[in-house]
């Protein structure tokens, strides 16, 4: 079965090089012209990989890849940056955020499938693509929006699935109350991101003994405590 990558970038030269190498290569290549597009393709198309220059209309690259990350449905997509935009400062801005991969351009073409592949063939190993986690004896299914602990089934509003489902996905990263309730809600006002406090709240004492697992980041939201 074909690989889906969606290519976000505006250079429609690197585009046709891109696109040129990684359909020969085998794989099935998606086009996005702006950050602003682009993030709604992800959200439609689920691809395997996202390939997206920094410097873009609408919406740049490093905004695209903080969405991307905190969406509990887009969070396991791979995000590789392939830009002209190579300074150190960059590099670790653009890591930090979240990317599993950072190439300068233009690539050397084999390099560039060469990394592709490593970063599909994790993807295939990654629990959260396949629509299950399983973290400090939680196990999660997003299938049928389920959680247990052990046989003991959790009885989680959509919200608090959400919420758990989220910082399971990426343990140990801090998410702020905005990020929280975009993912959670899809809308969001300053009165309402305290409502993610509530819901926390609520959540770690539906986990019992594993609600201080869930730990409060000063000045910051919340984080799910590395295992």
């Amino acid at each position: 079965m074909q690989s889906r990558i969606l290519l976000i970038d505006d250079d429609e030269q690197s585009v046709g090089m891109v696109r040129e190498c990684l359909e020969r290569a085998g794989h099935q290549v998606f086009h996005a012209r702006d950050g602003r597009s682009g993030l709604d393709s992800v959200r439609s198309l689920l691809p395997d990989l996202i390939v997206a220059e920094i410097s873009l209309p609408a919406m740049d690259g490093m905004e695209l890849c903080r969405q991307v990350k905190a969406d509990s449905r887009t969070a396991a997509v791979p995000l590789m940056f392939l830009t002209a935009r190579t300074s150190e400062m960059d590099q670790i801005a653009g890591l930090s955020l979240g990317a599993d991969d950072y190439l300068g351009k233009p690539p050397h073409t084999q390099l560039l499938v060469h990394r592709v592949q490593a970063l599909l063939r994790r993807r295939e190993q990654t629990p959260a693509a396949t629509g299950t986690l399983m973290l400090h004896g939680i196990e999660m299914n997003r299938q049928y929006y389920s959680a247990w602990i052990g046989k003991q089934a959790l009885d989680l509003t959509r919200t608090e699935f959400e919420l758990l489902w989220t910082l399971m996905a990426q343990p140990g990263r801090p998410f702020s109350r905005h990020e929280l309730l975009d993912f959670a809600r899809g809308q969001h006002t300053s009165a309402m991101e305290r409502t993610i406090d509530v819901h926390v709240k609520s959540l770690r004492q539906k986990l019992g003994s594993l609600g201080n697992m869930v730990e409060t980041v000063r000045g910051i939201g919340y984080r799910i405590a590395r295992p």
